[in-house]
C-alpha cells in the first residue's frame, strides 16, 4: 500500500475502529469522548501505515485553507530569513503552511506571484517589503485576505504591519543622552522615507525631553550608504564644535561613520559614540568596536503578519488598521559616558 493511497478507512481497519473516530483524531478534534488509549492507537497506526491528510479535501470540508502565500522582494534579503522565520512560526503555530512567492520588486512579476499563489488555494496573502514604505497592492490580491507587512498602502484599505520608526528614533537619541551627550549629530537615510521622518521626529522628541538642544546644523542628509556616513561624519566633525556623539539612521552609514573617526585618529566608543538602526546580523555585531543600533523587528512582524491574517481569514473584526512593532535597542560597546576615557 503506498502513502498516496492510505486513507481514513484504511486507518480506522487496520486500528480496529469507526472512521468517524479516526476522524475526529486525525483532525485534532478532542470534543469526543474517545479514551487516550484509543487515540494513541490511531495515531500509531497512521504512522505506520503512513497517512497522509489530504490538504485539498480537508480545505473544501473546512471551507478554510491551511496554505498563506507570502509575496516579497526579500528572497535574498539579509533580513528575508527573520521574516520568513517569523512568519512561518507562527503559521506552524496554528496548523497552516506557508507558500513563498518572489517579486524582485517589479509590478508584473508581483502581480504573477500573487496569481500563483490563488492557483494554490491560500486563504490568505502578505505582501513584504525589504524597507518600510508605501506599496502599490495588486488588484488581484483584494480576493482573499490580504496583510502587509513592512510596508502600507495610501488608501489603508489593507492592514499593515510596520516598525515603530519614531519609537526607534527616540531610543536611540536616549541611549546618547543618557551617556552624558548633549552634542549630538544625526545623518540620515533617504530623505523622505517613514524610516528618516520616524527616526529623526523620535530623535528629536527624546532630545527635548532631556532638555537638550539640537542645531540643524548638527543634522547631515545622507542615503543610507557608507559613503554618506563616511562623508557625513567628515561633515560634522570639521564643525567648529563638532558633536561628541552621532546617531547614524542605519548600520552601513555607522559603518562609514567608523572609517572617518578612524582616519582622523579618534577612537569610537571613547573619542566619539556611535548608534546604529537596523541591526543587520552580518554587520553590527561584527564592527570594531561592536555596534550599538536599534533592531528592526522582522521576525516580529512576519509573526504579527501571519497571527494578523489568521484573524482575517476566520472573520474576525480587525479594530486596529496599521499595527507597529518595536525596535528594541541593541546595546554593544560604540557608545561611552560623555567625559570618562
Amino acid at each position: 500500500m503506498t502513502q498516496q493511497s492510505v486513507t481514513m478507512a484504511d486507518v480506522a481497519k487496520a486500528a480496529g475502529v469507526s472512521r468517524t473516530t479516526v476522524s475526529f483524531v486525525l483532525n485534532g478534534r478532542m470534543e469526543a469522548n474517545i479514551p487516550e488509549t484509543t487515540r494513541e492507537r490511531i495515531n500509531q497506526t497512521a504512522r505506520m501505515l503512513g497517512y497522509r491528510p489530504n490538504a485539498a479535501a480537508r480545505t473544501l470540508a473546512s471551507k478554510r485553507s491551511a496554505w498563506f502565500g507570502l509575496v516579497t522582494e526579500i528572497a535574498t534579503s539579509p533580513f528575508a530569513t527573520d521574516v520568513i522565520k517569523g512568519a512561518q512560526r507562527s503559521a506552524w503555530k496554528d496548523g497552516n503552511f506557508l507558500l513563498i512567492a518572489p517579486s524582485d520588486d517589479d509590478p508584473s512579476m508581483e502581480m504573477l506571484a500573487v496569481e500563483k499563489l490563488l492557483e494554490q488555494q491560500v486563504g490568505g496573502l502578505i505582501i513584504a517589503t525589504t524597507w518600510h514604505r508605501e506599496i502599490i497592492v495588486p488588484e488581484n490580491a483584494k480576493s482573499v485576505p490580504c496583510v502587509l507587512v513592512n510596508c502600507f498602502d495610501a488608501a489603508g484599505e489593507f492592514p499593515s504591519i510596520v516598525p515603530d520608526e519614531v519609537a526607534g528614533g527616540y531610543a536611540a537619541a536616549e541611549i546618547l543622552a543618557r551617556a552624558g551627550h548633549t552634542n549630538i549629530g544625526h545623518i540620515t537615510v533617504a530623505q523622505g522615507i517613514p524610516a528618516q521622518i520616524g527616526r529623526q521626529t523620535g530623535m528629536k522628541q527624546a532630545l527635548r525631553d532631556h532638555g537638550i538642544s539640537q542645531e540643524e546644523s548638527k543634522i547631515v542628509a545622507g542615503d543610507g550608504t557608507a559613503d554618506s556616513g563616511y562623508h557625513g561624519t567628515q561633515e560634522l566633525l570639521a564643525q567648529p564644535d563638532p558633536p561628541t556623539a552621532i546617531f547614524c539612521g542605519n548600520d552601513r552609514i555607522a559603518m562609514g561613520a567608523y572609517d572617518a573617526i578612524k582616519e582622523l585618529g579618534l577612537r569610537v566608543g571613547e573619542d566619539i559614540s556611535i548608534v546604529g538602526f537596523d541591526d543587520q546580523e552580518i554587520l553590527a555585531p561584527h564592527m570594531r568596536p561592536k555596534l550599538t543600533t536599534i533592531a528592526l523587528p522582522f521576525e516580529e512582524m512576519g509573526m504579527a503578519g501571519v497571527s494578523l491574517l489568521n484573524q482575517m481569514a476566520e472573520g474576525s473584526p480587525i479594530e486596529n488598521r496599521q499595527i507597529t512593532i518595536g525596535c528594541p535597542p541593541r546595546i554593544r560597546s560604540s557608545v561611552a559616558m560623555h567625559g570618562q576615557r
